[in-house]
């Protein structure tokens, strides 16, 4: 499966893991990173000094390539900028661009970067300020969304673009990683399904919530003031759907809406609050059934893939050779 995004990120496996806040820290990564794929660190609004903790101990675990993955919205961002200048990790992905004025910065500093997007707009720009590729995230996407579906958006981002492409959002198997290359992908970012990784330190109790979670299991809240987000549904989101639509009748403020969540992803994610925390997940997290080791994830999918390219080309053969008897 060599192709750019291995040779871009000398992997052995074009699957890079999200980079998760308060989910994927440096034991994770590191053992994505050593199943093959690329491991991120999800920075979030973690302190500098943390983030070079978390960093130096990915590399304690791992001689293999691992990113970082930052949150250009978050106030720690310039703070995390800086370090990561100094302690120069192979590949920095960035969420919520709202800029492209770090690319040339981490791209001086010897750095790969790969800015995850959700429009064709942005893939082009962060094309001309110098990215590496280009991830181009659906709305089945777990966490901050856009509005464009995966299955339109890969295409779109792959043609507008001469880098490599990498497809994220409805991404759990190998059936979606030969969808994304033949939607003009080079490579997949998961998250959702390594959630259940064995070596995520997520609380127990969120993964049995992802292992018993069906297809309308999940719902996007603060759509009405413009920052949609995908998570399970609890009793937190029916909170928020019910605030918006307060808000929509001019009853209470977006701050309202948006300080609602603060600090409910770590509830979730690191205390176990099922209830009132946030569980941020996409909606593959329906075909999630089980926890396994990170290698094994990768090791799966990929063999499911070859399985499912070869089955298709044996189905479409067959198709042309009726068709012409």
């Amino acid at each position: 499966m060599n192709n750019r995004i291995c040779e871009l990120l000398e992997i052995e496996h074009p699957i890079i893991q999200g980079g998760m806040t308060w989910v994927s820290d440096a034991v994770l990564a590191a053992a994505v990173s050593n199943g093959g794929g690329l491991g991120i660190i999800g920075a979030g609004a973690m302190p500098a000094g943390m983030l070079r903790d978390e960093i130096r101990k990915a590399r304690e675990l791992t001689d293999r390539p691992f990113g970082v993955n930052l949150i250009m919205i978050n106030p720690e961002f310039e703070k995390q900028m800086d370090m990561l200048i100094q302690e120069r990790p192979p590949v920095v992905s960035l969420g919520a661009v709202q800029s492209t004025a770090a690319i040339p910065r981490l791209k001086d500093a010897g750095i790969k970067v790969l800015p995850v997007v959700a429009s064709v707009a942005m893939a082009r720009r962060c094309e001309q300020y110098g990215a590496d590729a280009i991830v181009a995230e659906g709305s089945e996407a777990g966490g901050h969304i856009g509005e464009t579906t995966t299955m339109v958006l890969t295409p779109l981002v792959s043609r507008a673009v001469d880098l490599p492409v990498v497809t994220a959002g409805g991404v759990v198997d190998g059936a979606s990683l030969v969808a994304a290359f033949v939607l003009g992908a080079e490579g997949v970012q998961m998250g959702t399904r390594f959630v259940c990784a064995g070596e995520c330190n997520v609380h127990a109790a969120v993964k049995e919530k992802f292992i018993k979670a069906g297809d309308r299991s999940t719902i996007v809240t603060a759509r009405a003031i413009g920052y949609p987000v995908r998570s399970l549904k609890n009793k937190l989101s029916g909170i928020y759907d019910e605030l918006e639509k307060d808000f929509l009748l001019g009853k209470c403020s977006a701050m309202e809406i948006e300080s609602l969540g603060l600090g409910k992803l770590r509830e979730a994610m690191c205390e176990g609050n099922v209830k009132d925390g946030s569980m941020m997940a996409g909606q593959v997290v329906a075909l999630v059934d089980r926890i396994q080791p990170a290698a094994e994830i990768i090791a799966e999918v990929v063999g499911e893939a070859e399985q499912v390219a070869a089955g298709l080309a044996e189905k479409l053969v067959l198709r042309r050779s009726q068709a012409t008897a």
